[in-house]
């Protein structure tokens, strides 16, 4: 699933946010509540939108409609 643009509950803009937080999560190994915290996204619903996020793309792409 893609990060969508905007919160489902609030509305905020927090798309252009993704990509920062899975790189300083991923690579640097930081505290993914720190992150979000540095992001400037401190709504719960915001928060979970990141937090519950599965990147499935590599795994739809295999399959094909036919």
């Amino acid at each position: 699933m893609q990060v969508p643009v905007r919160c489902f509950s609030c509305g905020k803009v927090i798309g252009d946010e993704w990509e920062e937080f899975q790189e300083r999560v991923e690579e640097d190994e930081e505290d993914a509540g720190e992150v979000l915290d540095d992001l400037g996204l401190e709504k719960y619903c915001c928060r979970t939108v990141f937090m519950t996020n599965v990147d499935v793309i590599d795994e739809v792409g295999e399959h094909h409609i036919s």
